[in-house]
This record gives structure tokens, C-alpha cells and sequence, in this order.
């Protein structure tokens, strides 16, 4: 049976005085004030509204019902004496003169208070998830979600695009991350996979003749989690263009995104498209990263030419990077911790020293330095009071350490970080090839299926040896807002020649490319047409436009930093015969963690 209610908790206004009105919602909470007066505050989805049960009757009604049960009222709206202009219904009341219990909460304890759930711990929170969601608090970044993914619909379709949905069970595909496998009932041995993007189903859209395509997909990557990346599962505004360059794309994002950031950003400035197109290697020698963010001032600095020559056995023969700071006053202590979170992050130690304001070396490495002080304050051009922070290994390593110390040291310096704003750049021109961590060996930077630039010439060059592989730039692009990838995009290798030239570098020949991407070699030879596309990732999209600094916090129900859900008990055992239906036995015990 369907409750009827003649409004809602967040619709009574001055207005509406003296109408008999019936609501419903949960009972938040109950005071009361002598046996024949007591405030009840009622909440639903829209808002809250105060009741006040002014006879013993309803009073004793009340008492008994316990806090979060959902009830059906019927009353009078009446003008408060004391109004509460922090809610918009707080120039009404309601006094009831019925109440029935529609689902009564039969616990004696809740796990939180509902408007403090965000201060509970969050194994509790993600538990009991239902009642955390209850906290308005955490609803709204919901409501916000669904909001941006409708303006998003909305401003893809006005761009001509048609949103198509593509497959979630197919072929394993080397995306780079580990897949989720789905073992296949009616094919003993063999295994689905869910998709990491719809990648391949995207490309294959574009040889069939549709122009321009989106969808919200769903990806699935077994990854591990952090602040700004859930395990499991995430969405992403998956789009591709047909006959279209790396201008097309990032024109329609930039037309796309800037418009929603505005409608709904905590923050009023935003960079006007179009945005800065910054190479990679630029990129990573002023900022020491791949998604540099914006906001912060500082710049890093190649010192290995000043430094390389002290007595330190830590600099000797290395890179050394500097990241030189204004009006860093902090503590021995402070630096300290800096100097350990950033040896957390990197697995690398990093050095400093400070030019004091008598003009004097001092702290850190100071004494190695004393021997070329005028030479280091000359060269790397020091005012009094600065803060220099140093970083040194093989050049890569360098960079990348020095790139978490300048954004550490930019969250340390309000002056050196303007951070109520969304900063947007293109990070382009990355390289197409690099050599792996663990194998040693040569293998895609990003996306294998982007287009070399020079195409098929270049290829040929670096098989001839006529050019170092990890020189050859591919089509390849990200968006990068405030210190956050939120977007990847190529322009996709649609010449099956080029595409095996290019596996062919990292030690896959033609058969196997033909075995590992049979539909979409094929089709290639069909005729495709030149192509390009992009995904920006709608949960962290969400958790720039709300300020959050955890992803899960945008999810409606997320898996915890181990990749379980602990409200629905997944992963779980399964029964002996689930098992061998799928022709499937566990080596080992299940064990429920």
C-alpha cells in the first residue's frame, strides 16, 4: 500500500497556514518539554519540519515511538512564535492530531547519529550505508551526482552524440590493470571479462558507421584503492568521434565540461577554454608529474649542475631537483614530517636547507654546502628566508620525487597555492612507449590502441633502429583539474598495418594481435575511419565538483579499501555446487576475511 502525504518535510511555508496536511518520514528526534508538550523533528528526502504534540495523548504517542521510524501524520500547520531561519520550513509548525507507525526501528542503539554519520569511522559507515545516507549531508553528493550525469546526457546529445550502451561480459583485453574474470557455465575452462572501458565495443561503433557515440559505463579493474580511486568499479562519460582530430575531441570536452563545473563546482573560477596544452616532458620537468595542479606556484628546478660536485655521497652522480619555497616558516619538526610523507609516497628520501635572513646557509645539508654557498645563492637566484627542498636519484626518479614534495609544499603555503578554483589543463604529447618496472622491457606508456605520431614511417625507424622507441610521441591526451587526472583520450590507430607495427615493438606479432583483437583487426580491414576519443571518470568528476577529498564519498554504496563490501557481505563463499557448474575448485580453503 502506497502512504499518502499532501506534502513533503521541505514544502510548508507561512502560506500554508491552518491547512490540514498529512506527512511522512522519519521520526530524527523528540524532546520533550513536560507531559503535555514535546518537539518532534520530522525528515524525509526534501527537508525537515517540527511537529509539536501539545496534549498528553499525543505526547505519550510519541515517547513511544523510537527514533528513525518512519510514521504518517495528519495536523494543522500553524506560525511558529520562535522561527528558525536556518531551514526553509522554519517559519511553520505542524501540530498533529494523529500519528501511525508505518516501519518502526525495532534497535535499541543506532550505529551513529544520522546527521553525525560522517564523523563514525567508516568500516561503520559503509555497513550500514542505508542509515548513513540518511545523513542530508551525505545524500546531497548523491543528488548532485545524478544531477551532473543528466547535465551530461543532456549536453553530449545537444553535441550530437547518441548515447549507445556496449557490453559489460566479453574478452579479456589488456587495458593495463588486472581484469575481473567471469567464469563461463557453458564453456568449461573458459572465462568472460568485465570490461576495463568499453574500449575495443567504441572503435568497433565508429568502423560501423555511427559518428559520435557516449555512454555512462561502468569499468571494472581489480585495482587497489586511495583517496581518489574506488576498487571494483567506477563510471566513466565514455565518448569517440569519427573523422576527427585531437582538436575535435578536446573542443567537445571543453564545450562539455565547463558548463557543468560552473552549474555545479564549489568553487566560482574556473579556466575558461581553451585550456593549456602542456607536452608531457614539459610537464614533468616544471612539475615533476603527469597531472600537475595548477594552483600551486612553484616550479621545480634542475640543480644538479650547482650541487652535483659537493661532498654527499646521496647527490654523486644523480639528478638533483630543487623546489625553492618563499615563506615557508615551519618547524624542524613540520619539516621533518614533510621530508617522512614524502618519503612514504616515493620510497625516497629528499634533503633541504634554508637561506636565514642574515643571508647564511643553515639546516638540512647546510655544512656540505658551505664550501660553494655564494655559488649555490648566486646560481639558483635565493632570497632571504628561503626554503629550498631537494630531490635527487636517476633523472625520472628525481622528477617524480620532487613533484610530490611541490605539491606538499604547496598544501603547506597558502601564498604559493590560490585553491579555491578549478584549474584545467591538457597534458599532450605523451610518450608512446616506455620501459616496464618489473619486466625490464619495452611496453605501451598508455593506451595501445593510440596512434603513433608519424604513423606508420615512424614505427618502421625505430624497427630499423634509426630511432630510440621510447622517442616516438603518440596521439594521446589527458585532462588534468587540479592536481587530478580526470580524463584519457587518443586518437585510435584504425590502420591494421600501423596497429601490428606497433605490437610488433613490444614483442607481439601479427597472429597474436589477430588472437587478442580479433574483431577489431578485422574490421579494420574493412575501411575504418580515422577516429578519436576520450573518458573523463564521473566519480571523480563528482568529487572535484563537492570538495571531497575520499571518491567514496560520491558513491551511493562503495566497497571499502580492500575491495569488499561489508553491507552485503561480498566477496563470499559459494556452495560446492555453484562450483562445479562452473566446472571450477577451490585451491585452498574459503574463508570468510
Amino acid at each position: 500500500m502506497i502512504q499518502s502525504r499532501t506534502h513533503n518535510c521541505g514544502e510548508l511555508r507561512a502560506a500554508d497556514e491552518n491547512k490540514e496536511v498529512t506527512l511522512c518520514g522519519w521520526v530524527e528526534n523528540v524532546r520533550e518539554v513536560g507531559g503535555n508538550l514535546s518537539f518532534i523533528i520530522l525528515r524525509d528526502f526534501y527537508g525537515t519540519t517540527q511537529l509539536v504534540a501539545e496534549t498528553e495523548d499525543m505526547v505519550s504517542a510519541f515517547k513511544g515511538i523510537t527514533k528513525e521510524s518512519t510514521v504518517q501524520i495528519t495536523g494543522k500547520v500553524r506560525i511558529r512564535s520562535n522561527k528558525n531561519d536556518k531551514i526553509p520550513t522554519g517559519d511553520i509548525e505542524v501540530v498533529p492530531d494523529s500519528v501511525k507507525v508505518l516501519g518502526k526501528n525495532r534497535n535499541s542503539e543506532l550505529p551513529f547519529e544520522i546527521n553525525r554519520s560522517k564523523e563514525a569511522d567508516e568500516a561503520t559507515r559503509l555497513k550500514y550505508r542505508y542509515l548513513d545516507l540518511r545523513n542530508p549531508e551525505v545524500k546531497k553528493n548523491i543528488v548532485l551526482r545524478c544531477n551532473v550525469v543528466a547535465e551530461l546526457r543532456k549536453l553530449m546529445t545537444e553535441e550530437g552524440f547518441l548515447e549507445i550502451t556496449t557490453p559489460i561480459l566479453t574478452a579479456s583485453s589488456p587495458e593495463g590493470a588486472r581484469d575481473y574474470l567471469v567464469p563461463a557455465r557453458k564453456h568449461p575452462g573458459k572465462f568472460y571479462a568485465l570490461p576495463q572501458a568499453p574500449q575495443q565495443f567504441k572503435q568497433l561503433l565508429m568502423t560501423s558507421g555511427f559518428d559520435r557515440y557516449f555512454q555512462i559505463a561502468p569499468c571494472f579493474r581489480d585495482e587497489d584503492a586511495r583517496g581518489d580511486r574506488t576498487p571494483g568499479e567506477f563510471y566513466q562519460m565514455d565518448m569517440e568521434m569519427a573523422f576527427a582530430s585531437q582538436d575535435d575531441v578536446l573542443g567537445v570536452l571543453e564545450k562539455v565540461l565547463v558548463p557543468v563545473f560552473e552549474k555545479y563546482g564549489i568553487y566560482d573560477r574556473i579556466t575558461p577554454a581553451p585550456f593549456r596544452r602542456i607536452p608531457f616532458r614539459e610537464a614533468m620537468e616544471k612539475y615533476g608529474s603527469d597531472k600537475p595542479d595548477l594552483r600551486i606556484d612553484l616550479e621545480l628546478t634542475d640543480v644538479t649542475d650547482v650541487l652535483g660536485g659537493i661532498d654527499f655521497d646521496p647527490f654523486k652522480g644523480q639528478s638533483i631537483e630543487a623546489v625553492v619555497v618563499t615563506g615557508f616558516n615551519a618547524t624542524r619538526k613540520q619539516i621533518d614530517q614533510l621530508v617522512a610523507d614524502v618519503e612514504v609516497q616515493t620510497a625516497r628520501k629528499t634533503c633541504w636547507f634554508r637561506l636565514d635572513e642574515n643571508g647564511e646557509i643553515v639546516g638540512g645539508i647546510a655544512k656540505f654546502l658551505q664550501p660553494i654557498k655564494d655559488e649555490v645563492i648566486s646560481k639558483m637566484n635565493l632570497e632571504k628566508g628561503c626554503f629550498v627542498g631537494l630531490a635527487a636519484g636517476p633523472k625520472a626518479a628525481a622528477l617524480k620525487t620532487a613533484g610530490v614534495l611541490r605539491t606538499k609544499l604547496g598544501d603547506l603555503c597558502p601564498e604559493h597555492m590560490d585553491k579555491e578554483q578549478y584549474q584545467f589543463c591538457w597534458i599532450v604529447d605523451f610518450p608512446m612507449y616506455e620501459i616496464g618496472e618489473e619486466s625490464g622491457e619495452l611496453e605501451f606508456c598508455h593506451n595501445p590502441f593510440s596512434m603513433p605520431v608519424g604513423g606508420l614511417e615512424t614505427l618502421e625507424k625505430a624497427e630499423r633502429g634509426e630511432m630510440d622507441p621510447l622517442d616516438i610521441m603518440a596521439n594521446q591526451y589527458d585532462l588534468v583539474i587540479n592536481g587530478y587526472e580526470s580524463a584519457s583520450g587518443a586518437v585510435r590507430n584504425h590502420d591494421p598495418e600501423i596497429m601490428v607495427k606497433a605490437f610488433e615493438l613490444v614483442r607481439l606479432g601479427e597472429a597474436e594481435v589477430k588472437a587478442k583483437f580479433p574483431a577489431m583487426y578485422n574490421a579494420f580491414t574493412y575501411g575504418a575511419p580515422p577516429h578519436a576519443g576520450a573518458a573523463p571518470g564521473v566519480d571523480r568528476m563528482i568529487m572535484l565538483l563537492t570538495g571531497e577529498e575520499s571518491i567514496r564519498e560520491v558513491i551511493t554504496f562503495p566497497m571499502n579499501k580492500n575491495a569488499q563490501d561489508v553491507m552485503m557481505d561480498a566477496p563470499s563463499t559459494v556452495s560446492d555446487r555453484q562450483l562445479e557448474e562452473l566446472h571450477l575448485k577451490c585451491v585452498g580453503e574459503q574463508e570468510d576475511e
